[in-house]
Parts: C-alpha cells; structure tokens; sequence
C-alpha cells in the first residue's frame, strides 16, 4: 500500500536517474550505507531500493514513528526506530541484525543525519553499518544519491529564496548503487572502536567514489567534521 502511494508521486516529480540494481544481492541479508542528502532522500533511495525486488527496512530516528500518519506507515512497513543517546540505543541494533539475518535488507545512514557539509560531500560516519555487517557477515552494498536536495533543500527555513519544498522544474535524481565494500581485513577480528571506525572509512570510501562519479567532482581528502551552525548547502 506504502508502494502504491508513493510511487506515482515519485514518478511526477522526480527523473530517475537510477543505476547498479545488479549489485543487490539476490537473496540473503545484507546491508545498504546510504549518503544523506535531504529530507526527501528515505522516499527517493527507497523507490529505488523497492524497485530491485530487495524493499528495505530502514533506521529512522524514534521521533519520526510520533509523527502521525508517517509513524504509522514507518511501524506498518516495518521500519526500526533508533533511540538516539538513550538506554534504549541498542535495541535497534539489535533489530537490525535479527532482520538481516532473517534475510531482509537494512538500509542505513551512516552519518546519522542530513549532511552539513557546504558541498554536500558525505560527513564522518557513525559505526553502525560496520558494525551490524561485521556482526552478520554480511555485506555491505555502497549506495550513493544526488538530486533530492533540489526538492527538498535540507535546513531550508521557508520564504523567498529560500523554500522548503522545490516542485518546478522537475529534477533528475541519481541513485547509484556500487558492488560490495570489501571488509575481508575486518573478519574475525574483535569489533574494537579501531576496527570499526576502519571498516566504517572503507564504506564511506566507496559511497564518496561513487558521488563523485555522479556528480563529476573531485571530493575532499578525507570527509569533514562539521558543525550545526557551519551549514550552507550547495544548490
């Protein structure tokens, strides 16, 4: 039902731009580390992601499912809320690797939240995906998007030159998936923070190859570190 009343809209206002649906797995758990581009982005890279025939189970933020409507569809389709800096923060984790050792995909956003970079390059990333592929032994399929900022600019406050919402002119976006991050150097080894902040480099490696690739840019030499009031996002 989620599918049916969200594909149509997609279709209106969104050119596909969409490429590497052979690198899906075709059966078996895995795991998708997404770049965070907009506010838009869980709809466009999860129009994507059903269209391989793998749907997703996505990590949102717990105050999203508190949102009506939108929590509802959230818990409906079986989405895994994250209870950020609470006792409860483990819980999804746990979730997340009992689903993707059921076989189910679980898309994340290793940086937890919409960039902040002034180009829109990914940021540095939490340990999650590293953690729950490490866990698993699954892998990690590197996914890179570009466009969905033009619809829903991120940190946007409203009024003129600055809307929230860009419907006109109808904007292509780019969902690329890569092949899967090789973590072989990782396997078997205790999940130390060094380990996992390693693991977690490689897959923001891969997902920044295939961005730049995309947009036909150079990226930074290593993803920055940034502030909440340093934001002022690329058009």
């Amino acid at each position: 039902m989620a599918a049916a009343i969200v594909r149509p809209v997609l279709f209106v206002l969104v050119r596909r731009r969409w490429r590497g649906h052979e690198h899906m797995p075709a059966e078996g758990g895995f795991v998708t580390a997404v770049n965070h581009i907009s506010y838009l982005d869980p709809l466009t890279y999860g129009h994507f992601q059903y269209s391989s025939g793998r749907p997703p189970r996505l990590l949102a933020k717990a105050s999203l499912f508190r949102v009506p409507f939108v929590g509802m569809m959230l818990r409906r389709t079986g989405q895994i809320p994250v209870h950020r800096g609470t006792a409860d923060a483990a819980t999804a984790l746990r979730a997340a690797v009992d689903a993707v050792n059921r076989g189910e995909c679980v898309a994340v956003y290793p940086e937890g939240t919409v960039t902040r970079d002034p180009e829109m390059w990914p940021m540095a990333a939490k340990t999650g995906a590293a953690r729950i592929a490490l866990t698993t032994g699954a892998p990690v399929i590197p996914v890179a998007q570009w466009g969905a900022h033009r619809i829903v600019p991120p940190y946007a406050r409203g009024g003129r030159g600055d809307r929230r919402v860009r419907l006109i002119p109808r904007q292509p976006v780019h969902v690329v998936a890569g092949p899967a991050v090789d973590l072989s150097r990782h396997a078997g080894k205790p999940l130390t923070p060094d380990v996992l902040r390693e693991a977690t480099e490689d897959i923001m490696r891969a997902i920044t190859v295939l961005l730049a690739e995309i947009r036909d840019e150079e990226p930074p030499a290593a993803p920055r570190t940034v502030s909440r009031t340093a934001h002022e996002p690329a058009r």
